[in-house]
């Protein structure tokens, strides 16, 4: 019996779940793995957040479908975080989707605008999702390459005509999963000029904006026009530590969030409504002792492993933000081939680059979520290997 569809099949096995099994191998047999390969924190959610989505829970209130277009609460919590971080004003009603997460609506975002044949342009190295996407909506994946020489920003000028001529949208992603590079605001100034010259739709995923270590990444939508071609998505996984809970949103373009609300209205009945609650008053929370402690854990955890590795010898890209660490493969090794030494050898799980497309070969990502002290055990390991 045919239990896939050709879309299905086309695509390649996805990149966390392979790195899931292989560690889950070793873990099986008694070694003593540390896994910096997927990007889960290891802290628990903060308290004030839990207490909130008790509360809501317990309200009769929250127990009915929500609404397409999300729940007034958590759409004005948005529009106030949005004010108070960015200095944006966003209209709650027209401008923002509470979503299941970015990865739910990053994906659904080709559907509500492509048709077969568009172009979607995505970034390599990048996410693998985008690619998929753009592939179940019937489009074509055009990447467009991410290089350490040019800071890991696109040179949008250099993309074919032809293909930018077809192209209907173009994923950003900015602080950068895997690189951890930041945008300044004159790329998003030239990305905005460069979208409404060529009439494409940026979707900026914003996943890490609150995962930084020195200045708060800024929000394309701060510049000027953005909002007549961009669409923003945000997320409370990373930042509040709430990866199981699935709670993020989009922001922008009124006519894209139309878009998305009138195909998820036929795909889903939107985020628990206790959720969306909870998520308000994380957002309003946003700026607690909580919050900034969290990034200074992280920033601790990111000189550690930096200075553990660039003493192994090991070239480093040292993040700007997100809770992850690009590091250059030695000894002209390719990244599955160290990814597997560090595994078969050292009990590490680390993530080839080459997942996130062909400009990611050469180089593996670690991720930041384990306490300091397994971190320096880990790069101790590390320094043990001969390359």
């Amino acid at each position: 019996m045919q239990t896939e569809s050709d879309r299905l099949k086309a695509l390649p096995p996805y990149l966390f779940a392979e790195i899931d099994r292989k560690k889950k191998a070793a873990v099986a047999t008694g070694r003593p793995v540390i896994s910096l390969g997927i990007g889960d924190p290891d802290t628990p959610t903060p308290r004030f957040v839990i207490e909130a989505a008790q509360e809501a829970v317990a309200d009769p209130a929250t127990h009915t479908y929500a609404l397409d277009r999300g729940d007034d609460r958590f759409r004005e919590a948005i529009a106030r975080f949005f004010e108070k971080r960015f200095g944006v004003a966003l209209d709650p009603a027209t401008e923002i989707l509470p979503a299941q997460g970015t990865k739910d609506t990053l994906s659904h975002l080709p559907m509500a605008m492509m048709n077969p044949g568009d172009v979607g342009l995505s970034p390599d190295p990048g996410y693998p999702v985008y690619n998929s996407s753009i592939q179940f909506a019937g489009g074509e994946v055009v990447r467009f390459p991410l290089t350490k020489e040019a800071g890991y920003l696109p040179d949008l000028d250099a993309l074919d005509a032809d293909v930018v001529k077809r192209a209907k949208l173009i994923y950003l992603n900015y602080p950068n999963n895997p690189t951890a590079a930041a945008a300044t605001r004159d790329f998003y100034e030239t990305a905005v000029a460069w979208a409404k010259a060529n009439d494409v739709v940026i979707a900026q995923d914003a996943a890490y904006s609150e995962v930084y270590f020195e200045a708060p990444p800024l929000s394309i939508l701060e510049v000027d026009g953005a909002r007549d071609v961009a669409v923003e998505f945000h997320s409370l996984s990373k930042t509040f530590n709430m990866t199981g809970w699935r709670v993020g949103w989009v922001a922008g373009n009124v006519d894209v969030i139309a878009s998305l609300v009138r195909l998820k209205s036929n795909m889903d009945n939107g985020v628990f409504t206790a959720m969306q609650w909870a998520g308000a008053a994380a957002l309003d929370g946003y700026d607690r002792p909580e919050l900034v402690d969290l990034r200074a854990m992280y920033r601790r955890r990111r000189d550690c492993l930096v200075s553990a590795l660039e003493a192994a010898g090991l070239e480093v890209n040292r993040p700007e933000a997100t809770f992850y660490v690009w590091v250059t493969c030695p000894g002209g090794l390719d990244s599955r081939a160290f990814a597997d030494r560090l595994l078969e050898e050292a009990d590490i799980v680390a993530t080839p680059g080459i997942g996130y497309g062909e400009h990611g070969e050469g180089f593996v990502r670690f991720s930041l979520t384990v306490p300091e002290e397994t971190l320096e055990e880990a790069a101790g390991r590390i320094a043990g290997l001969s390359f």
